[in-house]
C-alpha cells in the first residue's frame, strides 16, 4: 500500500485536483435535474409524487450503499472503489439520457445512485488521508466549494440545456465530464488507501443495514399510509437487529463505538442529518415555484437559484480554513443559525413574493451553509483513526442523504396530503403555495435543533 501523505506536494496536488472535479460532478447533475423536473414531467406526464422519484431514487440508493462502500473502500481500497463508482456513475448517465419512459429514467437513477456512492465514500476520505491535520480543513473547505460550484453552475447550465436543446442533454453532459474525471484517475491517480486491509467485509451486515435504511426512507414517502407506518416500524426492528449483530462481531460494517465512545463524531453527524434535511427541498420547492407561479422559463429560474449555491462557494474554503484556526463547533454553530433566519424568511413567500426577496433568502442560506459544511466535515473526518477515514466519510454521506431523503419526504407527505396524485396546474397553485409554506415552516423548527445538536459536539482540538 502507496501512502501519498508523505509523497511530494505536486502528488497531494493531483489528488486534490481529482476528489474536487468528482466532488462537482454529482451536485451539478442533481441541481441542474432539478430546474429540468418540469419539463421531464410534462413529456412522461408524471403527478408531482412521481416526479419527486426521480430525484429520490438516486438518493435512496446512494444512502443505501454509502457505509458499506465506505468500509469496503477500508478494505479493497479507496482508489478502486472511487474508480469503479465514477464507471457506474458515467455509464448511468449515458443510459439516463436514452431513458423512453418515467420508469426506466427512474430505475437507472437508482443505479446511478450506487455509483454515486461508491464516489461519496472514497472522496473524502482520499484527500483525508493525503493530507495531513493542520492542512484538512483547507483542502476540505476546497473540496466543499467545488460541491457548491457544482450546485452553482447546475440551475443555470440546466436550465439553458433544458431550454435549447432539451432535458436529456443534461445527461450527456454529465457523460463527458465522467470520462474527464476516469482519465484523470487512470493517468494521475497513483497509489492505494486501504488501512482496514485484511478485515473481512461484514456482508449479512451491509443487507440489514441496507434494508433497514431502505424501509425508513421508503416508508417515509409512502405516509400516511397503513404500509408507511408498517414499513418505518420494520426500519427500526430491523435498525435493532443490525446495532447488537455489529456490537458482537470481530469485524464490523459499522463500529458502534465511534458513537458510543466519540461525543463529537455522533453530534456533527447529526447535526449534518438535521443541516441537509432542512435545506435540500428549498431548490425543488423554489424551481416549482418560480417556473409555475412566477411564469419564469427554466434559464431565468436556474439564474435566481444559482445565488444560493454562489455564495457557498465562495465562503466555503474561507470557512474551511477558518475551522483549521477555531473550533469547527463555533463556525458550524453560527451557520446553522444563518440557515435557520434563511428558512423563517421563505415561510412568507406567496404569489406576490418579489423576485429580490428570493435571492435575499438564498444568499443568506448559501452563506449559512458555506459556514456549516467544511467546518463539519473537519469535525468529523478529525475525529476518528485513519482505519475508519471510509466509513467516516460514507457515514457523513449517508447523513447527508439521508437528511436530502428525509427533506424530500416531508414534501412528498404534505403534496400527498394536499394535493394528492393531481399535476401542479393553475388550479392547485394556491393549495401548491400553501402546501409550501408548511414546508418551510417545518424546515425551520428542525434547523432550530441542528443549531442544539452542532453546539453540543465538544471540541475537537
Amino acid at each position: 500500500m502507496y501512502d501519498m501523505q508523505t509523497g511530494t506536494d505536486t502528488s497531494k496536488l493531483c489528488v486534490l485536483i481529482i476528489t474536487t472535479l468528482s466532488s462537482f460532478l454529482t451536485p451539478f447533475m442533481g441541481s441542474s435535474i432539478n430546474i429540468a423536473l418540469p419539463s421531464i414531467g410534462d413529456e412522461f406526464a408524471m403527478d408531482a409524487v412521481l416526479l419527486s422519484w426521480v430525484s429520490i431514487s438516486f438518493i435512496l440508493a446512494a444512502a443505501m450503499f454509502l457505509v458499506p462502500f465506505g468500509k469496503m473502500a477500508d478494505i479493497y481500497g479507496r482508489k478502486r472503489t472511487f474508480q469503479y463508482g465514477m464507471i457506474l456513475y458515467t455509464v448511468s448517465s449515458f443510459l439516463s439520457a436514452l431513458s423512453p419512459n418515467a420508469i426506466f429514467l427512474i430505475a437507472i437513477r437508482f443505479i446511478q445512485g450506487a455509483g454515486g456512492a461508491m464516489i461519496f465514500g472514497t472522496g473524502i476520505a482520499i484527500l483525508t488521508s493525503v493530507f495531513p491535520a493542520d492542512q484538512r480543513g483547507k483542502v476540505l473547505g476546497i473540496n466543499v466549494a467545488a460541491v457548491y460550484a457544482g450546485l452553482s453552475a447546475g440551475p443555470f447550465l440546466g436550465g439553458l440545456l433544458t431550454q435549447h436543446f432539451g432535458w436529456r442533454s443534461i445527461f450527456f453532459v454529465n457523460v463527458l465530464l465522467g470520462l474527464a474525471v476516469l482519465l484523470l484517475i487512470v493517468w494521475k491517480l497513483k497509489g492505494e488507501w486501504a488501512e482496514a486491509k485484511g478485515e473481512r467485509f461484514d456482508l449479512v451486515g451491509s443487507l440489514y443495514y441496507s434494508v433497514a435504511l431502505t424501509a425508513l426512507m421508503y416508508g417515509f414517502t409512502l405516509l400516511p399510509s397503513i404500509s408507511g407506518a408498517l414499513l418505518i416500524l420494520a426500519s427500526i426492528l430491523g435498525a435493532f437487529i443490525f446495532v447488537r449483530r455489529e456490537t458482537k462481531i470481530e469485524y464490523p460494517l459499522l463500529d458502534m463505538r465511534i458513537f458510543r465512545d466519540n461525543k463529537t463524531f455522533a453530534f456533527s453527524n447529526m447535526a449534518a442529518f438535521i443541516n441537509y434535511g432542512a435545506t435540500f427541498a428549498v431548490s425543488f420547492l423554489l424551481s416549482l415555484y418560480l417556473q409555475y407561479i412566477k411564469e419564469l422559463s427554466p434559464q431565468d429560474a436556474g439564474l435566481i437559484l444559482v445565488s444560493q449555491p454562489i455564495v457557498m462557494a465562495v465562503f466555503s474554503p474561507f470557512a474551511g480554513r477558518l475551522s483549521d484556526r477555531l473550533e469547527p463547533r463555533i463556525v458550524a454553530s453560527l451557520g446553522m443559525g444563518l440557515t435557520v433566519i434563511a428558512l423563517f424568511l421563505f415561510t412568507f413567500v406567496n404569489r406576490a413574493t418579489t423576485v429580490q426577496f428570493i435571492v435575499g433568502g438564498l444568499i443568506c442560506l448559501g452563506f449559512g451553509f458555506a459556514l456549516f459544511s467544511s467546518p463539519n466535515t473537519n469535525a468529523i473526518m478529525s475525529s476518528v483513526e485513519r482505519k475508519f477515514y471510509g466509513v467516516a466519510s460514507g457515514m457523513l454521506g449517508t447523513m447527508r442523504l439521508t437528511g436530502q431523503m428525509f427533506s424530500m419526504g416531508i414534501v412528498v407527505l404534505i403534496f400527498s396530503v394536499s394535493l394528492g396524485r393531481a399535476q401542479i396546474t393553475p388550479a392547485h397553485y394556491p393549495v401548491f403555495l400553501k402546501s409550501m409554506n408548511i414546508a418551510f415552516i417545518i424546515f425551520t423548527v428542525f434547523c432550530v435543533l441542528g443549531v442544539a445538536a452542532s453546539l453540543a459536539r465538544g471540541k475537537v482540538r
